[in-house]
């Protein structure tokens, strides 16, 4: 690993501005540290994505973000770590460490069960990779069972940033029916977006359930990939936060602090492409 500034930010990077759950609990968990966040939503939803448009999204945004200054790649999407996890460590080895959802999740759900039924939640790009499966397995030492439930619907609905409406509840009543038929007793919410509504969730599935989402295992999972390599931030400083995004920076902004719960005082535009992905949308898009 070549020498790295300590006080470069950690760059987090989602496909819309879900991933904005994850980087709050870094910010309170880490204040010292400087952060970047990249919300690509302008090709937002990844969910029904195929594994090579994934990778390809994955590997031009930790290129921009690179180009921008990172001492360390979070992958906060589910999705998009799902796909290109492995590809982009090996690919970005000697210049930067590169953390996913995927792992830390799974390693809390196997802790959490009781009864080693565990349940997921996710987009169907997430779903489809078998990356939770192969996780849990490896965390629970093939104790634990998974139940997945692909859910195209629901990471789009919130990011639309409304109420919770009737949609919202039967969108989040159907993913929820073959898990309780299942008997789990933790559930994985395998989309950055799905904290927005966990209390939902919890009362969907009830309060015995144990609801396992990445924001709080991914700032411990940060905190200790800087410690090891010894570039964590003076503690004594105060961090700062900046924000990226490919489609409208004023859309992101105002959805976008919904989701952070902190002030998002300003976003820059950083244009993207890449064949195959069609037009830009706007942040709030639920296409």
């Amino acid at each position: 690993m070549l020498p790295v500034d300590r006080e470069l930010p950690v760059a987090v990077f989602d496909s819309g501005v879900g991933g904005l759950t994850v980087l709050h609990e870094c910010l309170v968990s880490l204040p010292h540290e400087d952060f970047t966040y990249f919300g690509d939503t302008a090709r937002f939803p990844y969910g029904e994505r195929s594994p090579g448009e994934l990778l390809g999204f994955a590997r031009e945004i930790a290129e921009i973000l690179l180009e921008e200054g990172a001492k360390l790649i979070v992958v906060a999407c589910n999705s998009a770590t799902a796909a290109a996890l492995p590809a982009l460590r090996e690919e970005l080895t000697g210049r930067v460490p590169v953390i996913g959802v995927v792992a830390p999740e799974s390693r809390l759900a196997a802790a959490a069960t009781r009864n080693g039924e565990v349940g997921l939640i996710a987009t169907p790009a997430t779903v489809a990779s078998g990356a939770y499966e192969r996780a849990l397995a490896e965390a629970s030492h093939g104790k634990a069972r998974l139940h997945a439930v692909a859910s195209a619907d629901l990471a789009p609905l919130i990011q639309v940033g409304g109420e919770v409406d009737r949609r919202t509840v039967e969108c989040v009543e159907r993913a929820c029916a073959p898990l309780r038929g299942a008997g789990v007793d933790t559930v994985i919410l395998g989309c950055t977006h799905y904290p927005l509504v966990r209390p939902l969730l919890r009362r969907t599935m009830g309060r015995e359930v144990e609801i396992i989402s990445s924001g709080e295992a991914i700032a411990a999972e940060v905190e200790r990939e800087l410690e090891a390599g010894g570039v964590a931030a003076p503690g004594a400083r105060r961090g700062a936060y900046r924000f990226l995004a490919s489609g409208d920076p004023e859309a992101f902004r105002r959805l976008g602090t919904r989701f952070l719960q902190l002030p998002i005082a300003r976003v820059r535009q950083v244009p993207v492409g890449s064949p195959g992905t069609g037009p830009a949308e706007p942040a709030g898009a639920a296409a």
